[in-house]
């Protein structure tokens, strides 16, 4: 079948892609009529070919869900009231020091796992936060330390009143510590290296104490993460 070239008009037959007279182009390529009411050139909005906007994530994404590491300065503040938390345990004589470190660690590691829900728990991890609890408490422990030695060590009134108090507390108070605290303080000779090397071991004890609380208290919220 025969059909007319568009730009001459000679006949040609079907099949052929180019006119024999004139050479004009037979294949022609439909483009799609855009639909009614739309302006020639526009692009539809429905389907845009770009966009600068960045895609909008379904959830938000923040450092603690991208990092499985420890950020410092929130475990920082709740190790503070960990800290603070065992110290007035400590003071009112509802449980031993060294047994407060160790609700403190716990405490702390607890805390920072419902604040931090990215945070990948372990052991390792929950030991730092509990050591971290334990120096802070043991910060407050020692400012005070040094204050009670500056009073000792000044003498006079404000000497002999501090030492009448301890007295007249370890008078009321049947436990040996306090006794032994108190012969202690009876005994003038060394007893500013004394004190020092007590301060030492209650650093070391409070240390042990709140990593082995935190440790522990990690690798047990850590299996509960595991899937």
């Amino acid at each position: 079948m025969d059909h007319s070239c568009y730009k001459c008009g000679q006949s040609i037959e079907d099949g052929k892609a180019f006119c024999s007279s004139c050479g004009a182009p037979q294949i022609r390529v439909t483009v799609a009529e855009p639909p009614e009411g739309a302006k020639p050139g526009a692009v539809s909005s429905e389907q845009p070919i770009f966009a600068l906007d960045p895609p909008e994530a379904r959830h938000p994404l923040t450092i603690a869900a991208l990092s499985a590491g420890i950020l410092w300065a929130r475990a920082f503040r709740i190790c503070a009231v960990a800290a603070f938390i065992s110290i007035v345990v400590a003071s009112l004589r509802l449980m031993p020091p060294p047994v407060a470190m160790l609700g403190a660690g716990c405490l702390a590691v607890i805390l920072y796992y419902r604040r931090s829900p990215g945070w990948r728990v372990d052991a390792r991890a929950g030991a730092k936060i509990g050591a971290l609890t334990s120096l802070l408490s043991y910060a407050v422990f020692a400012v005070c330390f040094l204050i009670f030695l500056a009073v000792l060590q000044s003498g006079g009134p404000a000497r002999q009143q501090l030492i009448e108090a301890l007295q007249q507390v370890g008078a009321r108070s049947h436990d040996p510590q306090v006794q032994a605290f108190l012969d202690l303080l009876n005994s003038p000779d060394g007893l500013a290296a004394k004190l020092v090397v007590g301060m030492v071991g209650f650093l070391l004890i409070s240390l042990a104490a709140g990593s082995v609380a935190g440790a522990l208290t990690g690798a047990f919220l850590g299996r509960r993460q595991r899937p």
